[in-house]
């Protein structure tokens, strides 16, 4: 609304300016024309032409570039091995041996690695966590992502326009969005939003918020910070579907630096292409499948419904349906056309066509939700080993780090060497509610294998094997 309240004193002066070259005309005669134009005239077409250029200068939607990233990297004292987290799982669930059975199966085909972390009060035996171990995990995890940022753009705190924080199970008063801007002493006009409950894809539920605010505020600069305090939502019970993120959930948090200035257009390392969000709410199974709840003791967790699978593979074909229109090749839209008519007018019993999205896209950054979230993507886009990498991995060396782990599979794609001028990728982000979200960036330029990060000290151990397993 307030974009087109912006465009109504422009649209009435353009109309204005026409009007008066329309009545120019009318006062002088056709044929003579060339032989009596007045200065009247030339102004007029000048003052018109001027108008429409900025016009369609000022109203073109500004271009969003992603100056750097930077992924927390927990210290390696908070890191719990294979061994560790089934000693802990068998002391605490030492009255439960199914849950203890499932635990150990659970982790033998998980994906994690033996590098991943936790917050310091889970590592109690049994772990008591408070609010000020929550608060000292939420600084060490979003102060050290931003610490890095800066170190890496040079950009001052004071040079921040818009800061947005997303965390969905830790909402402390002040907020986090406080929190950061106490820290680093940003400005007092700096317009902050603080994202709570949107889980897995709230990351790119973040950018499409800096996006949209970018488009009203010029030559600003937008950080968007994505982290998930685990500290307080450690489950304490035993029902199985409600075990299972304790199992997968790991430390981690990126802080991702955007703007709409043109002046960083050879600096930035992406510029963002295409945003895509599908929301699946309005459907019961969809909106039931993740949720936070307490068990029969009171003991609250996260349950993961065993329709979750099905439920994420028709979020992404909504997704898909959007989304293809915008990146697909021609050909490929035609095969997909062709296929869709072929079935619902024709009733031929011909399978669903899926676009070939390697076509389009250079590289693919799945939301590391688990192993079996992969696989199930990897099957259904018909993507090969290295295409699912980078997600792979990063659950391997970080674990699930819920909003933040598409970013840590695009620094493993940097870290690599992979990434080049004019390449395009491809997060894909789930979440509950049930959610479904796309952002498709391009490479504006070299990008040289990184010495710092995340992934500084390991990035020559991957990619590692990973044996083959049955379902669960």
């Amino acid at each position: 609304m307030l974009n087109s309240a912006n465009q109504v004193p422009k649209l009435l002066i353009i109309t204005l300016i026409l009007a008066i070259s329309i009545q120019t005309f009318k006062q002088s005669p056709y044929d003579h024309l060339l032989n009596h134009l007045s200065l009247i005239h030339i102004l007029s077409f000048t003052l018109l032409t001027i108008s429409l250029l900025i016009f369609y200068i000022t109203n073109k939607p500004r271009t969003i570039y992603l100056v750097d990233f930077a992924c927390f990297k927990p210290p390696s004292n908070l890191r719990v091995s294979y061994a560790t987290a089934i000693e802990h799982g068998r002391i605490i669930l030492a009255s439960e041996p199914k849950s203890i059975a499932f635990l150990v199966k659970i982790f033998e085909k998980c994906g994690l690695g033996e590098e991943t972390c936790l917050p310091h009060a889970l590592h109690y035996l049994p772990p008591n966590p408070s609010m000020m171990d929550a608060k000292d995990e939420s600084q060490l995890v979003i102060f050290s992502a931003m610490d890095s940022l800066f170190q890496q753009t040079g950009i001052n705190p004071k040079d921040i326009d818009i800061l947005i924080v997303n965390c969905s199970l830790f909402a402390p008063t002040p907020s986090l969005c406080a929190m950061v801007v106490n820290r680093y002493k940003m400005r007092s006009n700096v317009k902050t939003y603080n994202l709570s409950g949107m889980g897995c894809s709230a990351g790119l539920i973040s950018i499409d918020l800096a996006k949209r605010l970018l488009q009203v505020h010029p030559e600003s600069y937008a950080v968007v910070i994505s982290t998930e305090i685990l500290t307080p939502n450690s489950y304490r019970g035993k029902e199985r579907s409600m075990l299972l993120p304790n199992f997968l959930f790991r430390m981690g948090g990126a802080a991702i630096l955007l703007t709409n200035k043109r002046s960083q257009r050879k600096h930035a390392k992406y510029s963002l292409l295409h945003m895509v969000r599908t929301h699946k709410g309005p459907e019961d199974k969809s909106y039931r499948c993740v949720t936070q709840k307490e068990d029969k003791e009171g003991n609250v967790g996260i349950a993961l419904n065993l329709d979750l699978m099905v439920v994420a593979g028709n979020s992404l074909k909504s997704n898909i349906s959007t989304i293809g229109p915008l990146v697909l090749p021609a050909m490929e839209q035609l095969l997909f056309l062709f296929n869709y008519l072929g079935r619902k007018v024709l009733k031929l019993g011909l399978k669903p066509y899926i676009p070939d999205f390697k076509k389009a896209f250079d590289h693919f950054c799945i939301h590391a939700g688990g192993r079996a979230v992969i696989d199930e993507l990897q099957k259904h886009l018909k993507l090969s080993s290295e295409h699912v990498e980078a997600s792979r991995m990063a659950l391997h060396r970080f674990g699930n780090t819920s909003s933040s782990s598409l970013w840590y599979e695009l620094g493993y794609i940097e870290a690599k060497g992979r990434m080049k001028k004019g390449d395009r990728v491809w997060q894909i982000g789930f979440g509950s509610g049930f959610k479904c979200n796309s952002a498709v960036w391009e490479c504006n330029r070299e990008i040289e294998a990184t010495k710092d990060g995340a992934w500084a000290d390991c990035i020559h151990r991957y990619p590692v094997n990973e044996p083959e397993i049955e379902k669960l």
